[in-house]
């Protein structure tokens, strides 16, 4: 195990210092930066003074290291546009789309494994039908149109739900099921799919055959078999929750890294883009790695492969 933990380790920090590299050059994806902080008005000589300020007239390779030890003690800039530190917006955001993010996908993982299994346990019937007709419709659904559809349902017309705002745990519940929902289909049909793939076969109807409670059959053998791709499926959909929040925090309005990252992009505020692309991109790779070993815990064949 800790082998393949050393292992996984290793991919894991080359693929970090391959995201740092392309999060590093996104400052440069306008132009001269010094130029564009300067403005349209300023001299040659007052855009020499910034470069030399922020230390743009160094070689790129010196620029990349100075900025990568600075990230490493969670300097991450400073805002052109907010003028503060970088890495205390982020972190005082962060929580809110960690929540958004973590809520989404438990409704997700709640709604989609037992209708999966269902589904394996009952293939061609009335729930199966119902399970694939579910998974259609949700990626049919754009997650927007659904979000507009709740807050006329349940904010306008009902007002049982607030619309916009992280107050209260109430506020997280229809951005939650918008964002949530969208990911349902692809976990539901991998759990259907392994389900059924598990409960046909032998070591299946040998433990039926031994006299086994059809529950301990059904969760100790085949659910621990069939979750290990919805394991991996679970880290990179709540990496991508937490990277494509951008839309849902806007119709709700709440103020995550979602909504940063839009009023960064319209600002032009190429630090906070580039932060926010860094720390989310770093959540990505750790779930990954946190998802390998819970699957080599799980399986121990993975261990060896």
């Amino acid at each position: 195990m800790l082998i393949y933990a050393l292992k996984r380790l290793s991919i894991a920090l080359l693929v970090a210092v391959t995201v740092s590299l392309l999060t590093f050059s996104m400052i440069y994806l306008s132009g001269d930066p010094a130029m564009a902080l300067a403005g349209e008005s300023a001299t040659q000589q007052d855009i020499e003074n910034i470069r030399r300020v922020y230390g743009y007239d160094q070689p790129i390779i010196v620029q990349y290291f100075n900025w990568l030890a600075n990230a490493l003690q969670g300097d991450l800039g400073h805002s052109h546009y907010l003028k503060t530190e970088v890495s205390n917006v982020i972190f005082a955001r962060l929580p809110v789309t960690m929540t958004l993010g973590a809520c989404a996908l438990g409704f997700a993982l709640c709604l989609s494994i037992p209708l999966g299994v269902l589904a394996a346990m009952r293939p061609n019937t009335l729930i199966d039908r119902f399970a694939l007709t579910l998974a259609v419709i949700g990626q049919a659904l754009p997650s927007f149109w659904f979000a507009l559809i709740m807050i006329f349902l349940f904010g306008v017309s009902l007002r049982w739900l607030p619309i916009t705002g992280s107050a209260s745990w109430m506020n997280f519940i229809m951005p939650s099921i918008a964002l949530g929902y969208y990911v349902t289909p692809a976990v539901m049909r991998l759990t259907r799919a392994g389900m059924i793939e598990v409960l046909s076969s032998d070591y299946i109807r040998t433990a039926r055959a031994k006299g086994l409670r059809p529950s301990v059959v059904l969760f100790k053998h085949a659910l621990r078999n069939a979750i290990i791709p919805v394991v991996s499926l679970a880290a990179v959909q709540f990496g991508f929750m937490l990277g494509g929040s951008i839309v849902i925090e806007t119709i709700f309005a709440i103020n995550g890294l979602g909504q940063l990252a839009w009023e960064s992009i319209l600002r032009a505020d190429l630090p906070m883009m580039q932060a926010i692309v860094l720390v989310l991109s770093c959540f990505y790779i750790v779930l990954t790695f946190l998802a390998d070993l819970l699957n080599a815990f799980l399986d121990p064949r993975i261990r060896v492969s």
